[in-house]
C-alpha cells in the first residue's frame, strides 16, 4: 500500500476530485464489420470511426497549460487514427481534426480508412493516439474488435452464423447511397432534437424488437435476432429519440419485399415502414427525413416500388468509452492504458470481503478506492484485480450511527494520482434486524460501549450489494 503521507495527501486530491469531478472522455464510435478492398481499390469504412472529446477536465487542462505560458495553440488536441497492425509510422495512419460542436464535445472523424486484400486478418482494431499540439502525448486508445468481410452476404442467413446477424437490443448505423455513389452518402442522425440526414456525423441507434399488437405508447421490447417484417423501434443512443413503430423490409432492386422472413444481415439493403401505415417509408431528402409513399406493384403483390431515399444500408456499430482525470494528478506519462471495468465479483463478508474487479488494461500500477478510501489492491491480470474490501468504519466517525446504505463511487487510482472514474458503485447496507425503526438513538449513556460494540460486529458482517448506474 501507498505510505501514510502520500495517502493523505491522495486523499485529500480524491476527495476535491469526488465533490468536483474533471473527467476528461475519449469516444470511439465504430461500425462491428469493415469491407475489404481488392486491388487498388479502397473501401473506405462506413460509416467512418468517429472520436467526441469531452468533460470538464479538457476545458481545466487547458486553463492548467495556459498558467505555464504554453497558450492556446499548446493546448489544442490532434490525433492520429489506424489499424492496429500498421505500427507506429503516422505516414500510414489518418491525422484527425477535432473541431467544437455546439455541445462543447470535440469531434474528429477518421474518413479515408481502408483494410486491404494484402492484410489477411479476420478481425482487427483501430488504434487512436492523441496529442497535446506542443508535442505532449495523451494517449493511445483501442476500439473494439471489427470483423472483416469481403462483401455482403447475399444468401439467406443462418442463426448458426451469429457473428453477421443483428440481435434485439443492439446498435446500428444507418446510411444512404443515393446511385452507390461515395459522394451522395448520407447518414441518419440526430440535430436539435430532430432526424436528419447527415453527411458528417452519424448516430448509433439501439434497434429493439417489439410486439406486433403493441401500440407506440406501450412499447414492450423482445430478445431475439432482427428478422425481415419484424416490429421494430429505433432509439438514438445519445439522445433518447425515438421514431415511430417501423417494419424493417428486404430491398431487392429498389423493391420492398413483404413475404421476407429470414434473419437481416450486415451491410443489407433494407426499408423501414411505418406501422399501420398505407405504404409509408422512412426517408431521405438532401438533409431532411420525410415520409415515402410506396408504389404497389401491378404483378407482384409482394413486393412494393420506392425511391433511391427509401433504401439503407443496415450495419452493426460500437462503442468505447475511456474516462480519466489528470487536473489533480502530477502525470508525466500518458493516461494510457486506460482501465475498464465490466463486472466485479465478490467473494466471502465482513472482515475478510474480497472484491474481484473484472475488466481490461489493468497494470500493477492500479489501486482501488471506494470513494476516498484506498483499497488494499493486488494485481492478478491484465483483466483482473483483487482488493480488500475496507470496513464501513473508514468512511468516518459517524459509521456508528448509520441508519441506511451507504453508497460509494469506485475508482481506479494510478499512483501518479491519475484518477480512473466508472459508472460502478459499491453499497454497505446494515443488517435488516440492528436497521432501527423510527425511533433514533438519541441518549446512549455512558456505559453502552457494550452495545456499539454489537453494532459494530454487525456492520462488519454487512450485507454487500453491487450494481451498475446507468
Amino acid at each position: 500500500r501507498t505510505n501514510p503521507y502520500q495517502t493523505n495527501l491522495l486523499r485529500d486530491s480524491v476527495r476535491r476530485y469526488l465533490q468536483l469531478p474533471a473527467d476528461q472522455t475519449v469516444l470511439i464510435l465504430h461500425a462491428k464489420v469493415a469491407q475489404k478492398s481488392y486491388g487498388n481499390e479502397k473501401r473506405f469504412f462506413c460509416p467512418p470511426p468517429c472520436v467526441y472529446l469531452s468533460g470538464p477536465g479538457w476545458k481545466l487542462k487547458q486553463e492548467q497549460m495556459k498558467a505555464r505560458d504554453q497558450g492556446e495553440a499548446g493546448f489544442r488536441v490532434c490525433g492520429y487514427m489506424g489499424l492496429d497492425s500498421m505500427g507506429s509510422s503516422l505516414m500510414e495512419t489518418q491525422k484527425l481534426s477535432f473541431e467544437e460542436q455546439p455541445d462543447a464535445k470535440g469531434f474528429g472523424c477518421a474518413k479515408a480508412l481502408y483494410i486491404s486484400d494484402a492484410d489477411k486478418r479476420k478481425h482487427f482494431r483501430l488504434v487512436l493516439k492523441l496529442f497535446f499540439s506542443n508535442g505532449q502525448e495523451i494517449g493511445t486508445f483501442h476500439s473494439k474488435l471489427i470483423k472483416v468481410i469481403s462483401k455482403p452476404s447475399q444468401k439467406k442467413q443462418s442463426l448458426k452464423n451469429t457473428d453477421l446477424c443483428i440481435n434485439s437490443g443492439s446498435k446500428v448505423s444507418l446510411f444512404n447511397r443515393l446511385r452507390s455513389q461515395t459522394v451522395s452518402t448520407r447518414y441518419l442522425s440526430v440535430e436539435g432534437g430532430a432526424f436528419i440526414a447527415s453527411a458528417r456525423q452519424w448516430a448509433a441507434f439501439t434497434l429493439h424488437l417489439a410486439d406486433e399488437q403493441c401500440t407506440r405508447s406501450e412499447f414492450p421490447l423482445r430478445e431475439g435476432y432482427i428478422r425481415y417484417g419484424s416490429v421494430v423501434q429505433l432509439i438514438c443512443t445519445a439522445t433518447g429519440i425515438t421514431l415511430p413503430p417501423l417494419i424493417i423490409r428486404k430491398v431487392t432492386k429498389q423493391y420492398a419485399m413483404l413475404d421476407v422472413d429470414e434473419p437481416i444481415s450486415q451491410l443489407h439493403k433494407c426499408a423501414f415502414q411505418f406501422q399501420g401505415s398505407d405504404r409509408m417509408y422512412l426517408c431521405l431528402s438532401t438533409d431532411k427525413v420525410i415520409q415515402f409513399q410506396a408504389s404497389p406493384c401491378p404483378k407482384e403483390a409482394n413486393r412494393e416500388l420506392l425511391n433511391d431515399g427509401s433504401c439503407w444500408t443496415i450495419i452493426g456499430t460500437e462503442t468505447v468509452e475511456y474516462t480519466f482525470s489528470e487536473s489533480l494528478a502530477c502525470a508525466r506519462e500518458p493516461v494510457s492504458p486506460v482501465p475498464l471495468i465490466t463486472a466485479l465479483q465478490l467473494t466471502g463478508g465482513g472482515d475478510v470481503a474480497m472484491l474481484e474487479v473484472q475488466g481490461e488494461y489493468f497494470h500493477a500500477h492500479l489501486k482501488v478506492w471506494f470513494g476516498d478510501v484506498e483499497a488494499e489492491t493486488m494485481y492478478r491480470s491484465p483483466k483482473s484485480l483483487m482488493c480488500v474490501v475496507p470496513d464501513v468504519s473508514a468512511f468516518g466517525s459517524d459509521w456508528r450511527w448509520l441508519r441506511y446504505p451507504i453508497t460509494v463511487p469506485l475508482l481506479l487510482i494510478r499512483d501518479d494520482g491519475l484518477i480512473y472514474s466508472s459508472s460502478f458503485t459499491f453499497t454497505y447496507t446494515p443488517e435488516q434486524s440492528f436497521i432501527p425503526g423510527q425511533q433514533v438513538l438519541s441518549d446512549v449513556s455512558q456505559d453502552s460501549d457494550k452495545l456499539l460494540d454489537s453494532i459494530h460486529q454487525e456492520f462488519t458482517r454487512t450485507n454487500f450489494h453491487l450494481f451498475m448506474q446507468s
